[in-house]
């Protein structure tokens, strides 16, 4: 039995704590990170509040035994004071009511030593298989990335539903390629899987586009345009 406790109330430490909750083997209790001072004894404090507050909450808890470790992609290893520390990073967007898969969700795990690692791993197992040892330095750069593909990506998405719900069309036309993009660059690489008039350098359908565009889409679409022509 490993029990663990979840420091915060935002979406990463709920979803973990209902996950954890149907674990086998595991006791899990989750807290407000302003009662830091009814933590019990645990193999496992688990940091799941914003970045901001991560080293704040650390220093708060910093005599406490077990293993500490936060949740974000963005920190270092080094943002926690505590003796023994280590990274659970659960690679999903995570939305207040949106249910997850966890065995889908990729866990980055990073500690100072390999008992404390098999301790993080045991733990990370009991949701699903798909785990990777990444440190803070590749985390830093694996969260940009994500930014990219999931942050940026679902702004081109607003900006998508903004100009079909000008025009009065249904959004949902698209769902088809958005899923057929996303299932694409699982196969090939995404440099392969480009397409449209930047790739061919169709000039007038791009004209035409930017003619359709407001100034602020205009710039977004200029900027991606000549970056995909330039690459």
């Amino acid at each position: 039995m490993i029990k663990v406790v979840i420091i915060g109330q935002g979406n990463v430490a709920t979803h973990l704590f209902n996950a954890l909750s149907k674990a086998v083997n595991i006791s899990v209790e989750q807290i407000n990170s302003r009662t830091l001072t009814t933590i019990q004894g645990s193999e496992i404090t688990i940091i799941a509040v914003s970045d901001d507050a991560i080293q704040q909450v650390s220093k708060a808890i910093i005599n406490r035994e077990g293993l500490i470790v936060h949740t974000s992609g963005a920190v270092g290893i080094n943002a926690l004071e505590n003796r023994r520390k280590g990274v659970f990073y659960p690679l999903q967007s995570f939305t207040k009511n949106a249910k997850i898969d966890f065995n889908k969700v990729p866990f980055c795990l990073e500690t100072e030593n390999d008992k404390d690692y098999t301790l993080l791993e045991n733990l990370a197992k009991t949701l699903g298989s798909n785990i990777y040892q990444i440190n803070s330095e590749q985390r830093k750069k694996l969260h940009v990335a994500a930014v990219f593909v999931n942050n940026f990506t679902n702004h081109m998405y607003t900006i998508a539903n903004d100009i079909c719900t000008k025009n009065k069309i249904p959004f949902e036309i698209l769902y088809p390629l958005i899923e057929e993009t996303a299932k694409k660059v699982q196969s090939i690489t995404p440099r392969d899987a480009q397409t449209g008039p930047a790739k061919r350098n169709d000039t007038q359908t791009i004209k035409n586009h930017l003619e359709d565009l407001n100034l602020q889409q205009q710039k977004i679409y200029q900027l991606l345009t000549k970056y995909i022509q330039e690459s």
